[in-house]
């Protein structure tokens, strides 16, 4: 089994990512948001391994153009789950499903890097 790597395929975090898992060798299926929306269970899934907070990448162009009221429905899982599903650009990138099960969250070589091990 090969890890799995989630994100949207022209962001430039991902483009550095591919790049890494490439350069170390590393087998591993994309998941393309645009092409395959994010679903609730798999959301629920990555909720049960990290927090919400660290899941909704509040740096986004998107996320900036949102209502207080839209911003503070990402703050509970129940509101922000159809919120992040109609908005992937919302989660952060890339969220990378390692064998073992566990995840980690945007491009961070060392933590990838570890994991992989």
């Amino acid at each position: 089994m090969s890890i799995k790597v989630y994100g949207i395929k022209n962001c430039n975090t991902m483009k550095k990512t591919f790049d890494f898992l490439a350069e170390k060798g590393v087998d591993y299926d994309f998941i393309d948001y645009k092409k395959q929306k994010p679903s609730a269970p798999l959301l629920e899934g990555f909720l049960e391994k990290t927090d919400l907070a660290s899941l909704v990448n509040k740096k986004g162009t998107t996320y900036r153009k949102m209502s207080d009221d839209q911003k503070s429905a990402l703050e509970n899982e129940e509101t922000a789950i159809p919120i992040l599903e109609e908005n992937s650009s919302m989660i952060k990138r890339p969220v990378i499903v390692y064998q073992d099960g566990s995840l980690s969250l945007g491009f961070d070589p060392e933590v990838i890097e570890g994991k992989l091990k």
